[in-house]
């Protein structure tokens, strides 16, 4: 077996660790959100980190009800001219924690005398250094190039957050279950997968999601492109009908990640203009109509609470990346060009 599908496999139990091992310490990092100071949140992050943090943006926005945004890591590298940060609660979201430009950001966010948050999944990285508080991930060593239980714990460790700030029991307890509920996604994603042989020679592809999904497109699109080349690109429903659709030529594959909750209507509606321009929609959701209009179908276990469906609703698109690159006979491990660990400034 590939790492990139043991660790894919190790999911549940990486979550369940995290879960554990932090919620006391989400609950002291929770703390910091509190102070009467904080006006807005500050995410500093790269590659898959940035599509956790596009779920941070909906949870913590929920949990604190003040703008999430995301720092421009140039300003305070290349360009030596960082915004001033009052009102500002910094988090570094960094599987690795050793990308020198989210680092700056809590350097100067520090110095400034702003709180700091760093999640990562090593403790003695140089972002862990520069934060007032540290999250681990505790995923465990992950080899394969393609970022999956780190991806996922920074997603649960996002999630463990918004329930301490909120104090939300029933939140805690529903996070609680995910990891089982994982074990069943796993086996559902990868003991019924189709066939994808029809995508092999495909050049790219397309996906889109809404509200606290919009981050998994981008996982998904992200997977699928550096594991097997292709160009895919992510989009909510609103951008890719703002001009992007016309890109949309007959047999290209479009992925709605559609669970069921608020924003699946909004994901739906793209049912009519896609069937018109002919592609071939390959859905990610438990909701049978969706999957009934579907040309490929990635089913989803039910019944899981929107907040947390991200969790399950990226795994359907990580086995798919996965299958895609094996098709075109890809290493799925060491992705050409490609290195674990990314140092940018």
């Amino acid at each position: 077996m590939s790492w990139l599908e043991a660790e894919l496999r190790e999911q549940p139990s990486a979550l369940a660790t995290l879960i554990d091992r932090e919620e006391a310490r989400a609950r002291e990092v929770a703390a910091a959100f509190r102070r009467d100071d904080i006006r807005y949140i500050l995410i500093a992050s790269r590659g898959s980190s940035s599509n956790a943090a596009r779920y941070a943006q909906y949870l913590l926005g929920r949990a604190n009800r003040v703008p999430v945004m995301f720092a421009t890591p140039s300003l305070y590298t290349i360009y030596e001219q960082p915004p001033k940060l009052d009102g500002a609660i910094a988090i570094g979201i960094s599987q690795s924690g050793a990308s020198p430009d989210v680092a700056s950001v809590l350097a100067e966010a520090r110095r400034q005398g702003r709180p700091t948050i760093a999640l990562t999944n090593d403790s003695a990285s140089p972002l862990a250094q520069q934060a007032d508080h540290v999250l681990p991930l505790d995923a465990g060593e992950e080899r394969a190039v393609a970022a999956t239980k780190t991806y996922l714990n920074s997603v649960g460790a996002i999630a463990l957050l918004f329930a301490a700030i909120s104090e939300d029991e029933v939140a805690l307890a529903e996070l609680k279950a995910m990891p089982e509920i994982l074990e069943r996604q796993i086996a559902l994603s990868i003991e019924t997968s189709p066939p994808l042989d029809e995508y092999r020679d495909a050049v790219g592809a397309t996906v889109v999601a809404r509200g606290v999904n919009y981050g998994t497109a981008f996982e998904i699109a992200l997977k699928i492109r550096e594991l097997s080349g292709l160009v895919v690109e992510a989009y909510s429903p609103a951008d890719l009908m703002h001009g992007p659709i016309a890109a949309i030529q007959p047999g290209w594959p479009v992925i709605v990640v559609a669970p069921t909750g608020p924003a699946r209507p909004s994901v739906e509606e793209l049912s009519v203009p896609l069937q018109e321009r002919r592609a071939r929609v390959i859905a990610v959701s438990d909701v049978a109509a969706v999957l009934r209009r579907a040309h490929t179908k990635l089913p989803l276990v039910p019944r899981v609470p929107e907040w947390l469906s991200p969790m399950t609703a990226v795994i359907p698109g990580q086995v798919t990346a996965m299958r895609l690159a094996q098709l075109r006979g890809l290493d799925i491990d060491s992705p050409s060009g490609l290195r674990k660990v990314t140092l940018t400034r």
